[in-house]
């Protein structure tokens, strides 16, 4: 094993501190609590950042409730709060609410210092050694952020230097350097603290990446190659504007590319992304690197063909390592091996001819129903089988049926059917678009004698856990010659569901009353 691989990454979290600064998230303090106690008891990150100081009295209390929760469970010092540069306020606010750190928020550029706060460096550093004594004669330990220090950095090294050199004797746990408008290139990130690493090479550094321009991760390797031993991330990116680098991608890009040590467990981490993003309300992409709702799904047939014979399209981003499954997309590119990959994961099996029975109607469905899921699958195996029984009963043929139903006026609908080796067409008015199908249904069968059956029961079901896209099995129980009789319709769409399960009922009679004719046409002769 070699030094690379033995180094260790501290990750400090800070959801609860600049993701709150997400446009629209604010997190409840019972919601502050679940994170903090999920990111530092599950996860298992090194930090976390909760809160900034003096923001109101309801921070406060989830502040002091997150910090009796780490005291009493061992991670009292691995909880801070943002603090400002203004003496006694922001150390006695943090220290009333229990807290340990306090990170300070230093101008790291000089346009700051000169144009926000109207100060000389010199000055700025007077009221940060000030504010800094104080915090530590209140038995707080200290880190200071230098705020904009990219920009600052590349406007002007010299101020950045003198503001570091002015702090280093001020016993600072960590200097934190934030790319705070995202603004940077990973070559950049090397070139600048390597030279920060350089210029301070007794000095902690952190980096504090932004994703403005999409380069939040990359920059966190190029830090981590210049030496830098902490990382700043959120959960699911959150942040201002573009957000801050993703905890998920960081934990597997480290361990993957740069061949270091972390402390998460990385089976909790998509546990706590369905937490931020049901507490925060901000949605992530279904093909997020490794929290997405699709990032394990193969759509292609080849590629479920390749994995079925070998493992061909599989990586060191398995979803087992994140405690998620793989799955194989049902659809219009669907294969072979993605219908047998669903079928082992159900435990079903079919013959080659219902196999090849099946894939068909799948690749049907997905013309025009956008996904299929696994749950479908069932649905859809009975309904091919269930046709395949059916085959030589099929005397009518559904060619077209146009519904229409709206908000207190009849429901109308218009048919077409192929009965024998005719066609016939009608329309029908009815209470509801299923009632109107029915009527236009019993006008085109009244000249092949045969009367519609008493409805006794109308169930409709989508498979657990299905969506509103879902497929809908609709069963219908008959009243046929003192008997019950019970057909099932599948569609996407619920009144065709029904539509299918009555023909289905149709085919199954017509015949035998196509039989009794003659006999019932001698009787009238006779």
């Amino acid at each position: 094993m070699d030094s690379a691989e033995q180094r260790h990454i501290v990750l400090m979290d800070t959801t609860l501190r600049d993701g709150e600064q997400t446009q629209g998230v604010s997190f409840s303090g019972n919601e502050k609590v679940s994170i903090a106690r999920a990111l530092l008891g599950t996860l298992g990150v090194d930090r976390i950042e909760i809160a900034s100081a003096c923001v109101s009295e309801g921070e406060r209390e989830a502040v002091a409730r997150i910090c009796a929760w780490a005291g009493e469970n061992g991670f009292g010092g691995r909880v801070e709060v943002l603090g400002f540069v203004d003496y006694k306020r922001s150390a006695d606010w943090i220290r009333g609410a229990g807290g340990k750190v306090i990170n300070l928020l230093t101008k790291g550029s000089e346009k700051h210092c000169r144009m926000q706060l109207g100060k000389t460096m010199r000055q700025h550093l007077a009221d940060i050694e000030r504010t800094v004594e104080y915090a530590q004669s209140q038995g707080l330990a200290v880190n200071a952020y230098l705020e904009d220090w990219s920009n600052g950095y590349r406007d002007s090294r010299d101020y950045v230097f003198e503001l570091v050199e002015g702090m280093s004797g001020l016993g600072i746990g960590h200097f934190m350097l934030p790319d705070t408008l995202g603004m940077l290139s990973p070559a950049e990130v090397g070139d600048y603290l390597g030279g920060m690493a350089g210029r301070f090479p007794g000095l902690r550094f952190d980096f504090h990446p932004h994703n403005d321009y999409g380069l939040a991760t990359a920059n966190v390797l190029a830090a981590v190659e210049a030496g830098v031993g902490c990382i700043h991330c959120t959960v699911n990116c959150l942040g201002e504007r573009a957000g801050n680098v993703s905890l998920a991608e960081v934990a597997v890009v480290l361990r993957d590319k740069a061949g270091v040590a972390l402390s998460i467990d990385e089976t909790r981490i998509a546990a706590l992304s369905a937490m931020v993003e049901n507490f925060s309300g901000k949605r992530i992409a279904a093909n997020t690197p490794v929290t997405g709702a699709d990032v394990f799904t193969q759509t292609a047939g080849i590629h479920a063909d390749g994995d079925l014979k070998g493992g061909l399209y599989l990586s060191r981003l398995s979803p087992e390592r994140f405690d998620r499954k793989r799955s194989y997309a049902l659809g219009k590119m669907s294969g072979k091996a993605s219908l047998i990959n669903n079928l082992d994961e159900l435990g079903i099996s079919l013959t080659a001819e219902e196999q090849a029975a099946v894939l068909k109607r799948i690749v049907e469905l997905g013309d025009s129903k956008h996904i299929i899921t696994i749950d479908d699958l069932p649905v859809i195996i009975a309904d091919v089988l269930e046709d395949r029984q059916d085959e030589g009963a099929r005397h009518v043929r559904l060619l077209n049926c146009y519904i229409n139903t709206g908000l207190d006026v009849d429901s109308t609908a218009s048919l077409r059917l192929a009965i024998g080796e005719g066609e016939s067409q009608s329309s029908g008015v009815g209470n509801g678009g299923f009632d109107a199908f029915m009527d236009a249904l019993g006008k085109i069968l009244a000249p092949h004698e045969f009367e519609l059956p008493e409805l006794v029961d109308y169930e409709v079901h989508i498979p657990r856990g299905g969506q509103t896209n879902a497929l809908t099995e609709c069963f219908i129980t008959w009243q046929v010659a003192g008997r019950k009789l019970k057909t099932r319709g599948v569609d996407a769409n619920q009144v065709l569901a029904a539509v299918k399960a009555t023909l289905r009922m149709v085919n199954l009679q017509l015949p035998a009353r196509r039989h009794n004719a003659p006999r019932q046409d001698r009787q009238k002769r006779a």
